[in-house]
């Protein structure tokens, strides 16, 4: 048995929003006289993708970076951004399952993004609908997987630790949310992320 559940948290990139395909992104890395990887570096894990992920720097100034770097007009940024996401997709099954949730359940959703990234989300699609509450890491100035990060939407969401469960696709931060005493649950595909959520709510006592 394990300690009644009553919230369960989401990451959004790799789990609800995630890459189909990288042609697009091959493509632009071919253009630009670089390898995919360095295209990635860049944009993800770069230091001012860093400073803006913590709110350091605006995704604006960090986009403008990424285009002096890859020496392109910055007039070209939506372009290049319009079609480095152009292969990415929301999972609808695993968004119909957390609303699914939500009568019964607090639902979270915890993010390492950029400013812009909630009015970006929030205008695409309705997610009022499927979250009760929602943190970016832009807005705390902490980010996945520093223990603070988890403990502040724990406190936002009114809960303990051991009575949430967070699922992420990566496995430093679904470590860190379970050295904060949260049940985690690293998410590999659809099906085996809703069977393992199901499967610890049917536990509970």
């Amino acid at each position: 048995m394990v300690d009644t559940i009553k919230a369960v948290i989401w990451d959004m990139g790799g789990v609800i929003l995630r890459t189909n395909g990288e042609d697009s992104r091959r493509e632009l890395a071919s253009e630009f006289n670089v390898s995919t990887d360095f295209l990635y570096k860049l944009i993800f894990d770069s230091p001012s993708a860093e400073k803006a992920t913590i709110g350091l720097i605006s995704e604006t100034e960090h986009w403008n970076i990424v285009a002096d770097t890859l020496g392109i007009s910055r007039n070209r940024i939506q372009e290049l951004q319009d079609r480095f996401w152009a292969e990415d997709i929301i999972d609808k099954e695993l968004v119909d399952f957390i609303k699914n949730l939500k009568p019964k359940y607090k639902t979270g959703l915890l993010s390492n993004a950029w400013s812009g990234a909630r009015q970006s989300l929030y205008q695409r699609n309705d997610w009022d609908m499927v979250f009760h509450f929602s943190m970016f890491s832009y807005e705390v100035r902490t980010r996945k997987p520093e223990a603070q990060i988890y403990e502040k939407i724990l406190a936002l969401m009114g809960v303990n630790a051991k009575e949430a469960i967070f699922i992420d696709d990566l496995a430093d931060n679904i470590n860190a949310a379970l050295a904060v005493g949260i049940h985690g649950i690293q998410f590999k595909s659809t099906q085996q992320a809703i069977l393992e959520v199901n499967k610890l709510l049917s536990a509970q006592a």
